[in-house]
């Protein structure tokens, strides 16, 4: 079954990117003269994607400015966050009705990425009713999201800082495909954790949960070497000019 919805995480201040007064939400930081948002409505559209649902925080006006000025041939819709400060479970949590009621797989991503339009029809093709991204070409630390695998499928942790033995892993891109069963569970565990008053996670911590509880649920897509980058620091946005840009420019001609 094809994936008719994606729901865009966008809400989020952009912080570590620098103290710049009054500077523009992550999503739209533009490359080669194009708005990340501009680029995700396109890439959507391209695998076949009719509704989108944009989840806002910082800025809501401007995002939905840039979504209007798209040519985006399907329909886009709004769900805000008024307390965007806080974690990205609460945004997700605002985004999962409109994930439930996607009546089929739907695409959960981060707004704050610049990536090969193959990534995400691959991400759409993908056989696995609940997948994701990982890319075994990274940079160990403490920041990148990590799919941990032991042998070569079993998921056994996802997280920044990984507790479980594994034999490897790899970068998560911050594209998700979901069931609808998968949606509805993971929404119900997001709005838990509002309920507990946990309100500064992660909306990865979510999904760790699931994974956690039912690993076998779950599948992946290697994407190693599909040029990608998640624009989180000032030397990340260089990178995605200079490095990233290129590429994609080569490859889509």
């Amino acid at each position: 079954m094809s994936v008719v919805r994606a729901c865009i995480l966008a809400a989020g201040v952009g912080n570590r990117l620098g103290e710049v007064d009054d500077k523009p939400p992550k999503a739209l930081l533009e490359f080669g003269g194009k708005s990340l948002l501009a680029r995700h409505l396109a890439n959507l559209a391209r695998i076949g994607v009719e509704s989108v649902v944009i989840g806002t925080g910082y800025r809501a006006a401007d995002l939905k400015a840039e979504a209007a000025a798209a040519s985006f041939p399907g329909e886009i819709d709004f769900v805000h966050n008024p307390d965007f400060e806080e974690g990205s479970v609460i945004t997700m949590a605002v985004l999962g009705e409109a994930m439930i009621d996607a009546d089929g797989p739907v695409i959960l991503m981060d707004a704050d990425v610049l990536y090969d339009p193959r990534l995400m029809a691959q991400l759409a093709g993908s056989t696995h009713a609940n997948c994701l991204l990982v890319d075994r070409d990274f940079e160990e630390g403490d920041e990148p999201v990590k799919i941990c695998v032991r042998g070569e499928s079993d998921l056994v942790d996802f997280r920044k800082i990984v507790d479980a033995p594994f034999d490897w892993c790899g970068e998560s891109v911050g594209f998700f495909k979901w069931s609808p069963a998968m949606a509805e569970n993971l929404t119900r565990r997001a709005e838990e954790y509002i309920a507990r008053g946990v309100r500064d996670a992660p909306y990865e911590e979510v999904i760790r949960d699931a994974i956690l509880a039912a690993p076998a649920d779950f599948g992946f897509e290697d994407i190693t070497g599909t040029p990608w980058v998640e624009i989180d620091f000032a030397e990340d946005v260089t990178r995605a000019e200079t490095e990233i840009l290129p590429l994609i420019d080569r490859d889509v001609q």
